[in-house]
């Protein structure tokens, strides 16, 4: 690496859920070891999770979750990668990257290692336009900019709140289209960032993704999954969708694109439906709500929206099943957990609302 400082080092934590050693960490030292680690230690708390040496780090497991949030843990999942929004949550940093122990560093094009955290960071830093699509991708770009006929009341753009980075090799695709293409390979490297735009939802990935904490955090809830639950894998849909929404209503941004990462393995598909089955039906259901559903002026914070939309998720989805009275109850206590461990973001009003609504 080059003598300069990392970018933003001193406020930024990389948030790892894990069940086994982290030797995936040697491939990132370049790029990661500056930074702070927050590894959260999924499954049997009496195993030893090994991490490379020379990493500056932090290592909770379920025990630890139960220590510190007291009888709020039962917000946490267990037993799935959703436990990685506890991370989220005891980080004290403005910016948060979360990768999975089986991505790896991708090649740019030309061969040369892609340094994710860099452009998340990039990401991060530069406005989005969620309000008017700019055909040209990414204005802020060097070599870009707004194309003839972009409003110019609109260029300003608006702050920022995710980063969505997506993969080469294993593509992120759901049981049933792992079924019928096992050997599907992503090989494409697209060199191009975009802002989702406003109204549209996506579907989120949190394999290789960043995200202001200070502007977004407390709706980066990964729900209730796994152990005990009647649903897995959709516990970063379930983020993305309630994060969407919000940045709507806030007038904030979501970019998606760059930076790709290496996808080493594919889950199990047959695991995986058994995880994915009710989701896949209830989702036909969710994603109108979703689309549908506005939020009121008096949630002028993300703890006010989030609080508003555990209501209406247990007002609509409640009658799709049980589960969603159970979540909408764990949204609001990840909400006064997040109050509880995070007192200065409590009121956390102050966010700049877009140029246009």
């Amino acid at each position: 690496m080059a003598s300069f400082s990392p970018p933003l080092k001193d406020e930024l934590d990389i948030v790892i859920p894990t069940i086994r050693n982290l030797d995936f960490l040697e491939m990132w030292r370049p790029f990661f070891q500056p930074y702070h680690l927050i590894i959260v230690q999924d499954g049997d708390p009496s195993k030893t999770i090994m991490v490379p040496d020379g990493f500056d780090y932090e290592l909770y497991n379920r025990n630890d979750i139960n220590r510190i949030l007291g009888p709020k843990a039962s917000c946490i999942s267990f037993k799935d990668s959703a436990c990685r929004c506890f991370g989220y949550m005891i980080s004290k940093k403005k910016y948060i990257y979360t990768i999975d122990d089986d991505c790896f560093v991708a090649k740019d094009p030309s061969g040369k290692d892609i340094n994710a955290l860099e452009q998340h960071i990039k990401n991060l830093l530069c406005p989005s336009t969620p309000y008017f699509f700019n055909t040209l991708y990414d204005p802020f770009r060097d070599g870009a900019d707004f194309v003839r006929g972009y409003p110019f009341s609109l260029r300003e753009g608006v702050p920022t709140a995710v980063s969505h980075g997506l993969w080469l090799n294993i593509p992120d695709y759901d049981a049933p289209t792992q079924l019928v293409k096992p050997l599907e390979r992503n090989t494409r490297y697209v060199d191009m960032v975009l802002t989702i735009p406003k109204g549209t939802l996506f579907p989120m990935c949190g394999m290789n993704l960043a995200f202001d904490r200070d502007l977004i955090g407390p709706a980066m809830y990964f729900g209730l999954m796994g152990d005990g639950q009647p649903i897995g894998r959709y516990d970063d849909m379930w983020a993305g969708w309630c994060c969407k929404v919000i940045c709507d209503h806030l007038g904030l941004g979501i970019k998606t694109g760059l930076p790709y990462i290496y996808h080493s393995k594919a889950s199990n598909p047959f695991v995986n439906l058994k995880k994915e089955y009710n989701g896949i039906f209830w989702q036909e259901d969710i994603i109108p709500f979703f689309q549908t559903l506005t939020l009121s002026k008096e949630s002028t914070s993300v703890q006010k929206c989030y609080v508003e939309l555990s209501r209406l998720v247990k007002e609509k989805l409640g009658k799709i099943d049980p589960y969603f009275l159970k979540l909408s109850d764990a949204m609001v206590t990840w909400i006064e957990a997040w109050d509880e461990l995070n007192p200065a973001s409590k009121d956390s009003s102050k966010i700049p609302n877009g140029t246009s609504k």
